[in-house]
């Protein structure tokens, strides 16, 4: 393989390009890979961050002193109406009582009698609030309708630091990486879709048969310059010939 920009094969008119070529192709089309990665990075940042609203988790602990066989059914009454009608009216919050059951998940510890109440709202200090009023209107409300005192608070909801769903810059490096992939594939399809000749050795390749000579590229500013060029010589040769004659 030579260093040609463009070469043909005879049989398949195929184009070779060696690394250098690689290298000088990008070079003279660098802006184009530019161009496409900084779009398609800005699109991968813009659909990270577009109508995405920050969410923030908190979570609180308690212990129920309950067996396993009751654990299922005093989780699930973590959630009950009564207990969220509770919170509500302790918070003076303006939402329902499902979606305030919405924003809750209960859970157990490591299959202990440790419970976890965890929530979720786009404001960290509800949220916290939530799960606290939460855990103590569950202990008051237990204790007054089923006479069940064996919850202990073992730790406080705390207002989340950062969002649960911040945007990571994964997406924007990917398409940054796509961005450079695309622009460089596509500046290599705009050379495959190139059939100008611009080389002798293309000529020779092309043709099967040596070139004799060149003529350069001359439009009409150079051909009217190097004709003045001309016709200034050859004056300038005249005016010799008289003064020798003399």
């Amino acid at each position: 393989m030579n260093n040609n920009f463009h070469s043909y094969d005879e049989q398949n008119n195929i184009k070779e390009i060696d690394l250098k070529q690689y290298f000088i192709l990008i070079k003279k089309r660098f802006w184009i890979i530019i161009i496409i990665t900084i779009i398609s990075t800005l699109t991968g940042y813009y659909f990270s961050n577009h109508d995405k609203a920050p969410i923030y988790e908190t979570s609180t602990r308690m212990i129920l002193g309950s067996g396993s066989e009751d654990m299922n059914t005093l989780m699930v009454m973590i959630k009950d109406p009564i207990v969220m009608e509770g919170v509500g009216e302790q918070l003076q919050l303006e939402r329902s009582v499902n979606a305030m059951a919405d924003q809750i998940t209960v859970s157990q510890v490591d299959e202990s009698q440790v419970v976890q109440i965890t929530v979720t709202d786009s404001n960290p200090e509800i949220a916290a609030q939530i799960a606290n009023a939460t855990a103590t209107t569950y202990k008051k409300e237990m204790g007054n309708i089923l006479g069940f005192n064996e919850v202990q608070l073992l730790s406080e909801a705390k207002p989340g630091a950062a969002p649960i769903n911040q945007t990571s810059s994964n997406l924007t490096i990917i398409t940054f990486v796509f961005g450079l992939i695309i622009g460089t594939g596509f500046v290599f399809l705009l050379d495959s879709l190139d059939v100008k000749i611009r080389k002798e050795s293309d000529v020779e390749a092309l043709l099967g048969v040596p070139v004799l000579g060149t003529i350069s590229n001359m439009n009409k500013r150079k051909f009217a310059a190097k004709k003045k060029s001309r016709k200034i010589k050859l004056i300038k040769g005249r005016k010799v010939g008289v003064k020798q004659n003399t």
